[in-house]
């Protein structure tokens, strides 16, 4: 087995997917509020 060596492993593709679960989440969340407010103001 290889010996491990700290900071060596390329993370490029890690950050790029988390950054885009973060965009995704965020966006996410954004278009929940807009509906609940959207369904709070034309309630009957």
């Amino acid at each position: 087995m290889a010996d491990h060596k700290h900071g060596e492993m390329d993370t490029k593709v890690q950050q790029s997917t988390f950054d885009g679960f973060i965009k995704f989440t965020t966006w996410s969340c954004v278009a929940i509020v807009g509906i609940l407010v959207f369904m709070a103001l034309f309630a009957r």
